[in-house]
């Protein structure tokens, strides 16, 4: 008996944008976890070298809609925003994040992320999104967590 994957993950290296320079390697992580089926967590590793102590993660978390629908149209309003373009001669999926603390922009290699959406809907097709969302825990989560203080 095969067991089901609980997530889908990539490594991808990405590109920061940077006017009036050239763009910045960066490398980020998409994740997509089955228990949270209508999105994606991308985890941008900022900072020193990979597993070093100066190492940080960045996280941000959307809809994984929102993303497959920027591989070939501008999609998304406010603090995301992705569509497809080209840079040096290859194919890119443009994402622009920003924030209170600021904005960044990042060039995906299509292939890649074409790559990891198909993994995803190979694991939660669209339309099945909510046969694997617990509402009883949600509710749960929501109704009884206790205040921040």
């Amino acid at each position: 008996m095969t067991t089901r994957p609980t997530s889908v993950s990539s490594e991808l290296q990405l590109r920061l944008v940077v006017s009036g320079a050239a763009s910045l390697p960066v490398r980020a992580g998409l994740d997509y976890d089955l228990t949270d089926p209508y999105a994606v967590t991308v985890s941008f590793h900022t900072g020193g070298a990979a597993g070093g102590s100066s190492a940080e993660v960045v996280q941000w978390t959307f809809a994984r809609q929102l993303l497959s629908d920027g591989v070939t149209v501008p999609a998304g309003e406010g603090d995301v925003q992705v569509w497809p373009s080209s840079a040096g001669g290859s194919t890119v999926v443009c994402l622009s994040l920003s924030s209170p603390s600021g904005r960044a922009l990042f060039e995906v290699p299509l292939a890649d992320l074409v790559e990891f959406l198909g993994r995803t809907y190979q694991a939660i097709p669209t339309g099945a999104e909510s046969d694997h969302v617990d509402v009883d825990a949600e509710l749960a989560l929501l109704l009884w967590a206790e205040p921040e203080t």
